[in-house]
């Protein structure tokens, strides 16, 4: 059943079809003790892509998950002044082991928190600053990033450790040592520290445990606060659906994923640190995202289901790689960004020989992921969605479209999507500017998102970030429409729009990769663009070439980077004019 309706008080709110219990405990009891998780004590949750043979089962990790959690609380003093407030960043490439430095972090009463590989020292030490960081992990190629950050902020050295797997005894233990001096950092089986039990509903809901920064696409990153609701609760309310579609039918549901995603990502935090441990499954972490070997993993370890961005989807469904390396993908889903209905129905020709679902989810880190998505058992009742829909709202989950005045807009228009529920986040880490601005705390507790959507048939249609509509002439025009159609052009490798300035008005840019320099001019894919759109979205800015568009780790386009390029283009026509 799709979303519904409600009109009271002048507000038009949409609910999920459905409420839903879920599970009023901590995120480790529910990994580790709890009946309604899938995983058995033997079921090997994480392992390494290339050699599978490194892996931890999940007894095996409640064993490390202790002893590394006495070792930050009795070493470094995590959580020793009490929960929520001592925060570990982690900065490192893909490894089977991270996970466990979430998971001991948390067992320890502290916080975790995490940087993409690739930021510079800089950006680094603005999240250490923000967060008051106590611990510093890294993998050996993030080393060097991680001291120079921790001299800039002056985080002691002996606080910086680096992570790999032992090169002795069992090919599942973790080494620690501390980075500046290869000192290694002793981890006993025999000493542990055992995590804080909760099961009250408040102190669920106050106690954070992860502090995720917001993408940062138009702004400075954000540190979005999780607590074990969001998390618990996300996990629940998406995938036990998914685990009834299987068990009503007496399938077996296996499910296998490659971890290709950043885990500075809440695809990474929640995709693979939690969802897979929640469903039984496991997860085979790449050190970094190649696709040729992304291919090669997906057929080697048969990979079931997975989560990615539209850029993969993208390459997926152009790239002559592409053959029967999906045959064994029975479900897949798109998100962090809009996929136009075509690029998601060739993408889905290539997934489980035609036969396999893609749909589109849709959500941020302030969600904790998803808050829509299509139910396992849609297709079977009304068809396989590629609509370019990112589906409906989970159980638990209310939304309202308002324009810029914040009044409820009617059904069928378009305006900005604001939400809560159970899986949104109360705010960001000590910054009470941002949470004036985002949360609607005297009018009911509702997240503004920012995005534009349209309610049409039961079904949710992001229309684009609220702050990257071009304006021509008093006429929005969403970038994202016109990627979603540029990128069906054959000679077309990938796209992003922009508005720039003309005129006194706003007119659509696109920057374009195509398949080889000279395959297309500018004038053509103008014309292309438009014979196929309304007058107010053609391409009057033009088109710039691009051997790559620049894109966020987790695949959302730095349109800041496209603007910064535009203005330098502008600065050399008008040097020229002097």
């Amino acid at each position: 059943m799709a979303s519904t309706i409600n009109r009271s008080s002048g507000q038009i709110i949409y609910r999920a079809a459905k409420t839903q219990a879920f599970p009023q405990v901590d995120l480790l009891t529910l990994l580790f003790d709890s009946p309604v998780c899938s995983a058995g004590d033997d079921t090997i949750i994480h392992a390494d892509a290339t050699d599978p043979t490194k892996n931890i089962t999940k007894s095996q990790l409640r064993t490390l998950v202790t002893s590394t959690a006495h070792v930050f609380r009795h070493r470094y003093g995590v959580g020793a002044n009490g929960l929520n407030k001592d925060v570990a960043l982690c900065i490192g490439s893909g490894h089977f082991l991270m996970p466990s430095l979430f998971y001991a972090t948390i067992a320890a009463g502290g916080v975790f928190s995490a940087s993409n590989p690739g930021s510079t020292p800089k950006e680094l030490s603005v999240q250490l600053s923000q967060v008051h960081a106590k611990l510093l992990f890294c993998t050996p190629d993030t080393q060097a990033t991680a001291l120079a950050a921790a001299k800039l902020v002056g985080l002691p050295l002996n606080r910086v450790l680096v992570f790999t797997t032992s090169t002795t005894g069992t090919r599942n233990a973790l080494s620690l040592a501390e980075a500046h001096s290869s000192l290694p950092v002793p981890i006993s089986p025999d000493s542990h520290h055992p995590w804080t039990k909760i099961t009250s509903p408040s102190a669920l809901e106050n106690s954070i445990i992860c502090v995720l920064f917001s993408s940062g696409t138009t702004g400075p990153p954000k540190g979005c606060k999780l607590s074990h609701t969001n998390i618990v609760s996300e996990a629940a309310l998406v995938l036990d659906n998914v685990r009834d579609f299987y068990s009503v039918r007496n399938i077996p549901m296996e499910y296998r994923t490659i971890a290709h995603l950043p885990a500075a990502h809440i695809a990474g935090i929640q995709g693979y640190f939690v969802n897979q441990f929640y469903l039984g499954g496991t997860v085979y972490w790449m050190r970094n995202f190649d696709f040729p070997l992304f291919l090669k993993y997906a057929k080697t370890h048969r990979m079931t289901s997975f989560f990615s961005v539209p850029p993969v989807f993208l390459a997926i469904a152009k790239s002559p790689l592409v053959t029967d390396q999906f045959d064994t993908i029975d479900y897949a889903v798109s998100g962090a960004a809009p996929m136009g209905k075509e690029l998601q129905a060739a993408a889905k020709r290539k997934l489980g020989k035609g036969k396999a679902s893609l749909s589109q989810t849709w959500g941020l880190s302030e969600t904790t992921g998803s808050i829509t998505a299509i139910p396992r058992d849609w297709a079977e009742t009304h068809g396989d969605d590629v609509t370019g829909s990112v589906s409906m709202l989970v159980a638990n989950a209310s939304a309202r479209i308002v324009d810029d005045e914040g009044r409820d807009v009617e059904p069928g228009r378009p305006g900005e999507i604001w939400v809560k529920g159970p899986q949104v986040v109360k705010g960001y880490w000590e910054n009470e500017e941002a949470d004036r601005a985002s949360f609607d705390k005297q009018g009911g507790g509702w997240f503004k998102t920012g995005d534009v959507a349209v309610f049409r048939g039961g079904l949710f249609y992001i229309v684009d970030r609220k702050k990257e509509l071009i304006k021509y002439k008093g006429n929005q025009v969403a970038p994202a429409e016109l990627e979603a159609l540029l990128i069906t052009h054959p000679k077309i490798m990938d796209a992003a729009v922009i508005g720039v300035d003309a005129k006194n008005t706003e007119v659509p840019r696109a920057y374009v990769v195509t398949v080889d320099p000279k395959a297309v001019t500018a004038e053509e894919i103008v014309e292309w663009v438009a014979k196929q759109v309304s007058n107010h979205k053609r391409l009057r800015g033009g088109v710039v070439f691009l051997s790559a568009i620049p894109k966020s780790p987790s695949g959302k386009i730095l349109r800041k980077d496209l603007r910064q390029l535009a203005k330098q283009e502008e600065g050399k026509v008008a040097a020229s004019k002097l």
